[in-house]
């Protein structure tokens, strides 16, 4: 990883190759990628194997950076589900219907009312968009549904799950059909993903089997240990004190803390820029500390430290 590539004491016409020669680590935006690096603790194993046992949602909560969509990819990557694995970011105005089917009733409707059309009836099956529910009943496969932050979705939502996710069939009117699992194969796998803002129904609850993630050092170290060939020029005691001082920070009344991710990037850039030491690390104040934009993202928050 290049690090000094915008470099004003350089001359300028040297600037577009060394931004055409940026190379970025894959494995820090991409789940997907960081996958194979992921380390489950026994607790999530055990949990993971349950829910698959029983054929029942797997509810993970947990604050934000303590990689619980990270566990989908995990999985995914694990038994190796190519492109069987399926999901869905659900919002404020997400439904249940979202996770099944969406009809493109703009679609419809200007179809309806071309002029040019010629006058036999239109399929209204056709303007159909298969949801990830309905891709992941029919793969031939084994398949994974990642519901993401469940929590900020309407009240009724996860109610609006149990009967579809405990059968794994619904129908269709614009098709005039049930989309079911295949006979004998085992339900998707799915997991569900809550930051925890607001409790999930008791009904929705009860059909689940829960893991929390916590945000421990332990965890962390665990991470950074597993990403080591990133930052690999950084000594074992200058990556001891950024953990220190990570810790430090988030003990501190900020409002963004930061999670996993922005450790892994501060690290990253720590050892790009190669001078940086454990002792300059552990004996400067947390507003001075180097490269501290990777890890503070609000504006009071940096005033405060």
């Amino acid at each position: 990883m290049a690090f000094r590539i915008l470099d004003p004491t350089t001359p300028r016409h040297q600037s577009r190759t060394r931004l055409a020669e940026r190379r970025v680590p894959l494995a820090l935006g991409s789940l997907s990628e960081s996958a194979p690096f992921f380390q489950p603790s026994p607790e999530l194993v055990a949990a993971v194997n349950v829910a698959l046992a029983v054929g029942a949602p797997l509810l993970l909560t947990g604050e934000p950076g303590t990689g619980k969509t990270q566990v989908a990819h995990y999985l995914a990557w694990y038994f190796d589900l190519g492109e069987c694995f399926f999901r869905l970011d659900v919002r404020s105005n997400t439904t249940a219907h979202d996770l099944l089917y969406e009809f493109d009733s703009v679609a419809y409707f200007h179809a309806a009312h071309d002029p040019n059309r010629k006058q036999e009836a239109i399929e209204r099956g056709a303007f159909v968009r298969e949801g990830p529910l309905w891709q992941a009943l029919e793969a031939e496969r084994p398949s994974l549904v990642l519901l993401d932050e469940i929590d900020k979705a309407p009240r009724d939502f996860p109610n609006d799950l149990l009967a579809v996710l405990a059968e794994s069939r619904f129908y269709v009117r614009e098709r005039d059909r049930w989309v079911e699992r295949r006979p004998g194969a085992p339900p998707p796998f799915v997991v569900i993903t809550s930051n925890s803002e607001r409790r999930l129904p008791e009904p929705f609850l009860r059909r689940c089997i829960f893991h929390h993630i916590a945000f421990t050092e332990e965890l962390v170290r665990r991470a950074v240990e597993a990403r080591r060939a990133d930052f690999e020029k950084l000594d074992a005691a200058t990556v001891d004190a950024a953990v220190g001082r990570f810790m430090d920070l988030r003990a501190r009344n900020v409002r963004k803390k930061p999670a996993t991710a922005e450790l892994l990037v501060w690290l990253t850039v720590l050892g790009a820029q190669g001078d940086v030491t454990a002792e300059q690390l552990q004996n400067c104040a947390l507003a001075e500390l180097p490269a501290l934009s990777a890890l503070i993202k609000d504006r009071d928050d940096l005033a405060a430290l």
